[in-house]
């Protein structure tokens, strides 16, 4: 496939390896699970319960250690997905899985990976509570945002902050699917799709340079691995952090749930 015929449908491109990234065992992140994980070391059972139940801001959790919960989760995947990068560069590497490579495909994989453990300790809902083995539309969408975020497309901060706004105003415990499909978000989700498709890309001739030659293109990928996720998760960490969502004591009382096309038109109107 030429350059010029990658670049002709950037957003479907990007599309087809996050909805590869999002099948691969382990990308996944239980909800629950990674909360009582993460949190055991600094709360009480009942303040873990809270938080699993409604979000770790609505259990008063201070801002501190949701800080050092999300560093030691960026460490973590920072390592895991630096350690793949090599691997990949060596000879004999992964070679292609349909048209998606597997070794971009990982990469996809762990931002998927700390995207979801900084949405849920930044108390954000499930973005996989259907279990099925298909990625949804509106989960799809969601990560999309985030990795936009990741990847410094502006428009994406926008996109993630209203959709932040709309799960506190609707007091629900799920994320809004029309807005993200068919309502006001979504044209942002194309647009983003469609610049992280090309950036992804250039970054995939360019790494493709690094491994033609063994060894040495082992430690440049590597290298180059560890210096963008770790930039791109801290981006993600910083957004999220600047959200009303995840003030600690954050809980909008028990109203009937508004309409999320009501709630476009208010922030096209603003």
């Amino acid at each position: 496939m030429t350059e010029t015929q990658e670049f002709d449908n950037p957003g479907s491109n990007f599309t087809q390896v996050l909805d590869a990234a999002a099948k691969l065992p382990g990308v996944r992140i239980n909800r629950a699970a990674y909360l009582r994980t993460a949190l055991k070391r600094y709360c009480t059972e009942e303040q873990i319960k809270r938080a699993i139940a409604d979000s770790p801001a609505a259990a008063g959790i201070p801002l501190k250690v949701i800080a050092e919960i999300a560093n030691t989760s960026i460490a973590y995947e920072t390592s895991k997905v630096t350690g793949l990068s090599a691997l990949a560069g060596l000879p004999g590497g992964w070679a292609m899985i349909g048209t998606v490579p597997a070794d971009l495909a990982q990469y996809m994989g762990h931002m998927l990976r700390i995207a979801q453990k900084l949405a849920y300790i930044y108390s954000w809902p499930d973005l996989f509570a259907d279990n099925g083995e298909e990625i949804d539309e509106a989960t799809e969408s969601m990560l999309t945002l985030f990795v936009g975020v990741m990847f410094g497309v502006q428009i994406a901060q926008g996109g993630v902050a209203k959709v932040a706004n709309m799960i506190a105003a609707n007091v629900v415990k799920k994320l809004p699917q029309k807005a993200l499909t068919k309502g006001l978000i979504y044209p942002i989700v194309k647009n983003v799709a469609g610049h992280l498709g090309k950036n992804m890309t250039k970054q995939l001739f360019a790494n493709g340079v690094a491994k033609a030659i063994p060894v040495v293109g082992a430690f440049l990928s590597g290298g180059l691995t560890l210096g963008t996720f770790l930039h791109m998760s801290k981006r993600l960490q910083k957004h999220l952090a600047s959200l009303e969502l995840t003030k600690p004591g954050h809980r909008t009382e028990e109203v009937e749930i508004i309409d999320v096309e009501v709630i476009n038109m208010e922030v096209v109107g603003n």
